[in-house]
């Protein structure tokens, strides 16, 4: 069975949306969106690249792989992450979704993100990797289906916006297996369902 590991950007109130430019998400009035790349640096950086030289797919909500496909799906350069991010299997969960054309190496999931998943969680394959992709992570975890999480909570609060754990979901409890605070005071902290 594969694992799913979930990498969310937080703010300390536990907001989720908006975090990389002013107009990434504007649903419901946001305002803050673009609060994150000031906390990038070279801690954070080299911690994200660990994970990602690990053998995995990626997984996917529509509107995240939209986002992932222009950023990295047009990408020409020597950056490392470039190719990795081309070169995986990236799986879109979506109803709307027409095709997933757009960026290479991508396969679509109709249905239900809980079912469609949950099978795709118990074939055979590489681990799983979320990044970003709220709604999705959301639904899975009140379904019991993420292994990991590594949370990185950055040092503001915004007030409003969508949060990460807002919606009803079963207790779940998660042991600590590693952490790191970057030198812009970001904490970088990966959990592992109990």
């Amino acid at each position: 069975m594969r694992s799913i590991t979930a990498t969310m950007f937080l703010t300390l109130d536990g907001v989720a949306q908006g975090l990389g430019r002013p107009d990434e998400d504007t649903r419901g009035g946001f305002t803050h969106g673009g609060w994150g790349p000031r906390f990038n640096d070279e801690v954070m950086a080299e911690t994200l690249g660990k994970g990602m030289a690990e053998p995995g797919d990626l997984l996917f909500g529509r509107r995240t792989w939209e986002d992932f496909a222009v950023a990295w799906g047009r990408a020409t350069d020597d950056n490392p992450f470039s190719r990795l991010m081309n070169a995986a299997t990236k799986y879109v969960v979506s109803r709307t979704l027409p095709d997933t054309d757009a960026w290479q190496n991508s396969v679509l999931l109709r249905g239900d993100a809980v079912d469609t998943v949950a099978e795709l969680k118990a074939r055979p394959g590489n681990d799983l990797s979320i990044n970003g992709s709220v709604s999705l992570v959301r639904s899975l975890h009140a379904a019991g289906l993420i292994d990991t999480y590594t949370l990185l909570i950055h040092p503001l609060s915004l007030g409003s916006g969508s949060r990460l754990f807002e919606h009803p979901a079963p207790m779940a409890e998660f042991e600590l297996t590693d952490s790191v605070v970057t030198g812009k005071g970001v904490i970088i902290a990966s959990y592992s369902r109990v």
